[in-house]
């Protein structure tokens, strides 16, 4: 329940925008929107406005550089309608300026300013609007030719909104500089929508809260996407706005030698990684622990970046894994992504549905193809943290694929996130009697005790198993072991 002293919002009708904005902006005050041609500024004033037709708001929209047929064709193309908007084109205003300089002994630039903006404050008056768009300011700062013709323009229609109760979206490109201080300053609250192409890829875009004044809002850069239906904003996530509270057994892999392996299972609440070379195991053993989730009635998702899903089915049905029951029943969801098509933001959010639809289980297959989303890698790490610290809140387990650079000896992985983990299960391929056999161990485990030998991993029908000790060898994590036992226990499969 809002308190006494929180400001009456007027909400923008895009849920995650309404979120990092605390709910809304705050009624009866004037806000700019930047943003380069083709950010979505108009897209989210008409969704503004026709959030505020659902409320029984009188809503109007001045557009000074479309007209109405060509915003009745964004509408469509989203599923909207018009109804309910008072739409004042620009075309009006041209033929009532012409009438006007008709009669004058000269054409002045500040002439047709002054009748711009009184045309609109006479239909802002004569509507009596609770909500206003003005789109775009970039058409009067051109009839107004000097920054200070502008400003007084500017402060004018302030003054009049401040004297009316009505909230109003000014709409602005992005000047080249990146910085209006008249705009700045002048606005209860900036709105600044980015659009920019990664090297690879759609187009991205992402918004920033710049300011607003006397409220809380949520700081920094937000993934937003615009699609049939407008504008989804994907709120960054904030470990601290999820309380920690959960309990349970450990969730066990199904398999006993994983299982002494890590000292019992994986414990509620932690993350794990997987690391080591591509076809080492990792995928089936955190198919393997979703299985054994689903078994125990618990819902588990699996986010693919790699693996098509044609492919996972095939392989886990060649394993022996009964998966399409539990796919069938919602237990095990599969949800195949494309790097190239998502941002970073809209992942983490996605992944939190998950999470809020009951998932006690989430795969990432793979960090290398979640890397891959990031328009800057450096930023990798912040964000996996934030997203693995609501998963710990909520009390969900996460396991965290990476595959590494190389098959045998030295090996790399393009970003260390092993820290962030609270387990990590270190597979290796090493060769031994002319046969290519593969290893496990438990490098680290935050919480409780575990095995500190290197295991032999053996995948075959019914999944991965893990073996004994493989105390006859050392060197085994190089990829170049040397054998210390007999020829016999080599034969033997140790």
């Amino acid at each position: 329940m809002r308190s006494a002293s929180e400001p009456d919002r007027s909400e923008t009708g895009i849920a995650g925008l309404d979120e990092i904005l605390g709910g809304g902006f705050p009624r009866d005050r004037i806000y700019l929107v930047q943003g380069d041609p083709g950010a979505g500024k108009t897209t989210l004033a008409m969704q503004f406005l026709a959030s505020g037709v659902r409320a029984g708001e009188r809503c109007l929209l001045v557009t000074l550089s479309e007209t109405r047929v060509e915003l009745e064709a964004t509408a469509r193309s989203h599923g909207w309608s018009l109804d309910g908007i008072e739409v004042f084109e620009m075309s009006a205003l041209e033929q009532a300026a012409t009438v006007e300089r008709e009669n004058a002994l000269f054409e002045s630039s500040e002439f047709e300013l002054q009748e711009t903006t009184r045309l609109i404050l006479e239909r802002v008056a004569q509507i009596a609007p609770q909500r206003v768009v003005l789109d775009s300011l970039s058409e009067l700062r051109l009839l107004a030719q000097s920054s200070l013709r502008y400003r007084r323009q500017l402060l004018g229609l302030k003054q009049y909104f401040s004297g009316v109760q009505c909230t109003a979206l000014f709409l602005d490109d992005q000047v080249a500089n990146g910085r209006d201080s008249q705009l700045l300053t002048l606005a209860h609250g900036v709105l600044r929508l980015e659009h920019f192409a990664p090297a690879y890829g759609e187009d991205r875009r992402r918004l920033r809260v710049v300011k607003l004044r006397g409220v809380k809002y949520c700081g920094g850069y937000h993934d937003f996407a615009i699609g049939t239906g407008g504008l989804a904003v994907f709120p960054r996530l904030r470990a601290s706005t999820h309380d920690r509270s959960f309990d349970g057994p450990p969730l066990s892999s199904g398999v006993a030698g994983l299982d002494r392996l890590l000292g019992g299972g994986i414990d509620r609440g932690t993350s794990t990684l997987l690391i080591g070379p591509a076809g080492a195991g990792k995928s089936i053993i955190a198919t393997q622990f979703a299985m054994t989730a689903a078994e125990g009635g618990e819902s588990a998702t699996i986010f693919a970046f790699d693996e098509g899903a044609a492919t996972f089915f095939e392989r886990t049905r060649g394993l022996g894994f009964d998966i399409d029951e539990h796919v069938s029943s919602g237990k095990i969801r599969l949800q195949q992504l494309d790097p190239a098509q998502m941002s970073p933001g809209e992942f983490a959010r996605t992944a939190f549905a998950a999470v809020e639809q009951g998932a006690r289980l989430i795969v990432i297959d793979s960090l290398n193809g979640y890397l891959t989303a990031m328009t800057d890698e450096k930023f990798l790490v912040a964000q996996l943290h934030e997203l693995l610290s609501v998963f710990a809140a909520r009390g969900v387990s996460s396991i965290l694929i990476m595959s590494q650079f190389g098959l045998l000896g030295h090996m790399e992985t393009p970003v260390d996130v092993s820290y962030l983990s609270d387990t990590v299960l270190l597979l290796r391929y090493f060769e031994a009697a002319g046969r290519i056999r593969k290893a496990i161990s438990v490098v680290k485990r935050r919480s409780g005790k575990h095995e500190d030998t290197i295991r032999e991993l053996r995948v075959e029908r019914g999944g991965a198993q893990v073996g004994e000790p493989l105390t006859s060898f050392s060197g085994v994590l190089s990829g170049v072991p040397h054998f210390h036992g007999s020829v016999e226990a080599l034969s033997g499969g140790e």
